[in-house]
């Protein structure tokens, strides 16, 4: 027999070079759809598991990426969509290229039963451990990151498949409204109607109000509920310990929030408690050392999150922070747990409180620092009337001047709906007290 010729055996050579690098190419392939499954995996995960404090720093934050999952959370349902499809197409492909390349390299109809078996075992295991539960474990502990990272490439690919996920939507949308026809759909306003309605006349006024507070309970923010910061009894860190103890008897506070140099600095909360042993120490008493860590909180969290939060950390109060850090006002569990209950008066607390006074049956004298959920509940109105037009303020003072966009002189009428408005005092920067008077309906 003759030896293969030359050219044969180049020819030969260089188709299993070129099947080797077939083999590697699609390898290569294959751990990057695994990787790409990964990541689109983690991203479901860490987009969706940010809590509001994450979004509300990330709404501030001025890197581009993190503005990117702002603006994909606004629409959480076209972004979910976008994830799925994308999931669905690397992993259709996983599979379809392993068993590609799992035939060309077996290619025999004997072992067609255990290589389905096999096949089937291996691409599952990749695909549920390396392609879903490493990664979701990844992005749950940093989600903030992981979204930041995955954002541009998933803003890109919502456009891509823009046309097939508003085709899923609907589909989604036709089965939500079915579903709905059946179920209940009840808003805030219809429960106090509906508790107004099944109320007996045994139902006290005590009673009401309780039910009340658990209805609103969910919607109510710490912006809200807090006391601002013109309101809040805070000691210097430079005072000394006599000045510290004239002022902690006085005040009647147990736990004080102590700043440096501006109230916008809190260094840590004094609980008086930790000073009882120590009250016959002299004026070089380092007091400071007996500080305990702020809780902070953002002025958008909802309270019923800050309850558990409260139950979790064992703390009875909260910093409020503004956008920029600083402080905004205080919050107590006190606070929380009166927007249920009603007032929680002891021996230390004032009757001014909610400074009011009531003319007669129509007509009221507020300060212009009463908060607007406050002022709702002594006028017997809904929290949510002045939403369209309250703007950011949260005080009697701030919606005046949201309604007259400037300062209003001493004397000047502001009409809104069944209300007249008149400013009763008012200095160079805010208003100080406010007469309200309700029209009849």
């Amino acid at each position: 027999m003759d030896d293969p010729s030359p050219s044969y055996l180049v020819v030969a050579s260089l188709m299993n070079l070129t099947t080797e690098w077939f083999y590697i190419l699609n390898g290569v392939i294959m751990l990057v759809l695994l990787m790409m499954s990964a990541l689109v995996s983690g991203s479901e995960v860490a987009f969706f598991s940010m809590s509001q404090d994450d979004i509300a720093k990330t709404k501030i934050s001025n890197v581009k990426n993190e503005l990117l999952i702002i603006e994909l959370l606004k629409r959480p349902k076209k972004l979910l969509a976008t994830i799925l499809i994308l999931n669905n197409f690397i992993n259709v492909a996983i599979v379809t290229l392993s068993t590609f390349l799992t035939w060309e390299i077996v290619g025999t109809k004997e072992t067609e039963g255990l290589l389905v078996v096999t096949l089937t075992a291996v691409i599952t295991f990749l695909i549920v451990f390396y392609g879903e539960i490493v990664p979701k474990v990844y992005a749950n502990q940093n989600n903030v990151t992981f979204a930041k990272r995955m954002a541009p490439f998933l803003a890109l690919a919502e456009k891509f498949f823009s046309p097939l996920s508003w085709l899923l939507m609907s589909i989604s949308k036709i089965i939500e409204r079915r579903v709905e026809q059946k179920g209940f759909n009840i808003s805030v306003d219809e429960l106090h109607q509906a508790l107004e309605i099944t109320s007996t006349p045994e139902t006290t006024d005590e009673e009401k109000g309780i039910l009340k507070g658990i209805v609103n309970f969910g919607t109510l923010s710490v912006r809200q509920v807090m006391k601002s910061r013109m309101d809040i009894t805070a000691f210097d860190i430079e005072d000394d310990y006599h000045t510290l103890m004239d002022r902690i008897n006085k005040n009647g506070f147990s736990r004080i929030p102590v700043y440096k140099d501006t109230i916008d600095k809190i260094e840590g909360v004094l609980y008086v408690k930790d000073l009882l042993p120590y009250t016959d120490k002299e004026d070089d008493f380092k007091w400071q050392e007996l500080l305990r860590p702020g809780f902070f909180v953002p002025e958008s969290k909802k309270i019923d999150s800050l309850l558990k939060d409260f139950q979790e950390k064992r703390v009875h109060m909260a910093i409020v922070v503004d956008e920029y850090g600083g402080t905004s006002g205080l919050i107590t569990l006190e606070d929380v747990i009166e927007e249920i209950v009603g007032e929680i008066s002891d021996e230390f607390d004032e009757n001014e409180d909610i400074a009011y006074n009531k003319l007669d049956d129509n007509t009221f004298i507020f300060e212009g620092k009463t908060s607007l959920n406050d002022f709702s509940k002594i006028i017997g109105e809904d929290p949510s009337y002045f939403d369209d037009v309250k703007g950011d303020s949260e005080s009697i003072g701030g919606l005046l001047l949201e309604l007259n966009n400037k300062l209003p002189r001493a004397g000047e009428k502001i009409n809104f709906n069944k209300f007249v408005f008149t400013a009763v005092s008012v200095d160079q920067k805010r208003i100080k007290r406010v007469r309200v008077f309700t029209k009849n309906d």
